[in-house]
């Protein structure tokens, strides 16, 4: 029997996690662009992503960790291009419409800087080890408790208010 590759033993563990975790990558993106179509179109161009460049992990153990900065990539980089087209849209239509449900704690969540809202939304509603979370966006655990921390208190705040 042939040896398998490397990379197609990377492969096929990508795709077992973006099966398995479809579903919680695909929440993590709803929660940024609050659009169905959208979700779907940023976990889609993970997962391209992810099995195009499945040659490049270098250790299986941290698969899922690699799977997530993608996700995570791709939604910040589709934010950035949406603000980019609001703020042309702004400046050629006055009368921009708010595009967010009216739930106080999204409105919340929107209020924080996207790093510090990345952290609350990993550990409360995909429910990430915090020492995950800070190997997920290469800081030290101490800095994501701290950024953790204030975060929550900023979003008690301005729910009380």
């Amino acid at each position: 029997m042939k040896r398998r590759s490397r990379e197609q033993a990377n492969e096929d563990i990508i795709e077992a996690l973006l099966l398995e975790n479809y579903d919680r990558y695909y929440r993590l993106a709803h929660s940024y662009v609050h659009n169905d179509d959208d979700a779907a179109d940023i976990v889609q161009n993970s997962a391209y992503k992810a099995i195009k460049n499945c040659g490049s992990l270098k250790q299986n153990e941290f698969a899922a960790t690699w799977l997530y900065r993608i996700v995570l990539n791709e939604i910040f980089t589709f934010c950035r291009q949406k603000k980019t087209e609001a703020l042309d849209a702004v400046q050629n239509e006055p009368q921009a419409m708010d595009v967010y449900e009216n739930i106080d704690l999204k409105r919340a969540l929107e209020t924080l800087p996207a790093e510090d809202k990345m952290i609350v939304e990993l550990k409360y509603f995909e429910e990430m080890k915090l020492e995950e979370i800070a190997s997920l966006m290469q800081e030290n655990i101490n800095t994501i408790k701290s950024r953790l921390y204030r975060s929550i208190k900023k979003l008690r705040l301005r729910l009380d208010a």
